[in-house]
Parts: C-alpha cells; structure tokens; sequence
C-alpha cells in the first residue's frame, strides 16, 4: 500500500498523540518511520485522495501537532511514497540535507503575501502619476471623445502603466518585507495577483514582519494585501538537492 507523508522530523521528536488520525474516510492512524537520526510522520495513502476541506484540515491538524514536539520539515498535502521503504530509502539517502532543513527552519514559520490591485485606486495613481495619459485623456475629451484609434492609443497606454506599476508594487513588497524575513520564495504566478510570496520568519520575530505589512496598506492603498499564516513552512522545504524529492512528494493535489 502507498505511504502517505506529512512530514519529517528527527528521531528523537517527542511522539505523537496515541490514536491520532490523518487522512482518508475512514480516517487513516498516523505512525512514525524512523531511519537513523530522521523520521517521517505517515499513515496510509487513501486510494483517490483529493484535497476536500476534511482531509486538508486533517494534514493540518497532524502537522500542528507535531510541530508542537520539535521541528518538522511539512509536506504539502498529496504527499505520497510507494511504500514505507521507498521513505526510509530517501530518509537515509537525503539524511544531511534534510538535518541541515531541519536546523534551519526550527522556530520559524510562513508567511504568505498574496497582492492585488484596487482597480479604481490604482487607475487614479498612473492617471496622477503619468502626464503623457492626462495630456491624451484631455485631448481625447475635448475632441468629444477622440477617433477610434485615439480611443485604442489611450487604451494601450493606460494598459502599458498598469503593467509596468504591477512589476514596479511586486518589487516593492519584496524590497520591504524582505528585510524583516529570513528568506523569501515566489511562488506560481496566477490571474488576478501581482505578487505571490511566500517569507520565513522567525516565530517570536512575527509582529515585525506583519506590522511591514500593515505599513505597506497604510502607505500604498491602492494595494490590496492577502496574508496566510502563520503556516509550516512548506515553500523552504527543498532549497538545496532536489534528486528524489518526487519519490516523498509525488503529485501535489492541493494546498495553498
């Protein structure tokens, strides 16, 4: 049967919970492999998993659990081995790059910052900050309108500053919150967000960094700023060797 991973730690971690369950319906018991001076938190691999709100919450609950007995290196959720051996093979394979993880990210925790724009704001500031789209705004309504193609100039132009004050706030938000993190991660790009970075930050350092944030909607309100955790820190897993993080990580279903 298919191992299904939540996450590695050391050998020494305090147990978990007796009777803890992960994923799956039923529920699958949660145990411990153990290869050396590393181990994985596993269950079962249920057949067909797919990532419902229960079994999310249940990757969740596992990982919050054991993160309260010591570090641990979290798996994103859909995290599936072949079987047992094939993780105690990796564990032993990658064990110095997984240590060095594992000292790395002890007390720290992720943020992450997803960024939009609040279209009329931001339409408002490169209409103010750009004379050369004013000057054409006004030349465009004094000629009751302007041709078709004045209309589709104007058009390219604004579209043009939209882009180049997206690039311009994404850099921005990295630039300032980068300081007050230890590390930072972009991640996919997608519609409808600017920025989507990911910051590790040190768990007693936290309200440095979240007050960073609040400084930027103070200061730049046409910036609209999502922000997800504290989370495990899933995006500073595998900096470092990639070879045979498939074999733990399989096809990632779900997830932030």
């Amino acid at each position: 049967m298919s191992t299904y991973v939540y996450g590695i730690t050391e050998s020494s971690h305090t147990s978990l919970p007796e009777g803890m369950n992960g994923v799956g319906e039923p529920a699958r018991p949660v145990r411990i492999l153990k290869e050396g001076e590393l181990a994985a938190i596993v269950s079962d691999a249920p057949e067909g998993l797919r990532p419902k709100r229960r079994d999310l919450l249940a990757h969740q609950n596992v990982l919050g659990e054991a993160g309260g007995g010591g570090s641990v290196l979290p798996m994103r959720f859909g995290s599936v081995a072949a079987d047992d051996e094939s993780v105690l093979g990796v564990l032993a394979e990658r064990a110095e790059h997984y240590q060095e993880r594992l000292r790395t990210l002890a007390g720290k925790v992720e943020y992450n910052i997803k960024a939009s724009h609040d279209e009329e704001a931001v339409l408002h500031r490169v209409m103010s900050e750009n004379p050369e789209i004013r000057a054409y705004t006004e030349a465009n309504r004094q000629a009751g309108g302007g041709s078709h193609e004045d209309k589709m100039r104007l058009g390219e132009m604004v579209v043009a500053a939209l882009q180049a004050r997206e690039a311009e706030d994404a850099a921005g938000i990295q630039r300032t919150l980068e300081p007050v993190a230890d590390a930072v991660s972009a991640g996919p790009e997608s519609t409808g967000w600017l920025a989507n970075l990911s910051f590790l930050v040190e768990r007693k350092s936290a309200d440095v960094f979240l007050t960073a944030v609040e400084q930027i909607r103070t200061g730049q309100p046409h910036l609209e700023l999502r922000v997800n955790g504290p989370l495990p820190p899933y995006s500073f897993v595998e900096p470092g060797p990639a070879q045979h993080a498939d074999t733990l990580t399989g096809a990632e279903t779900g997830g932030e």
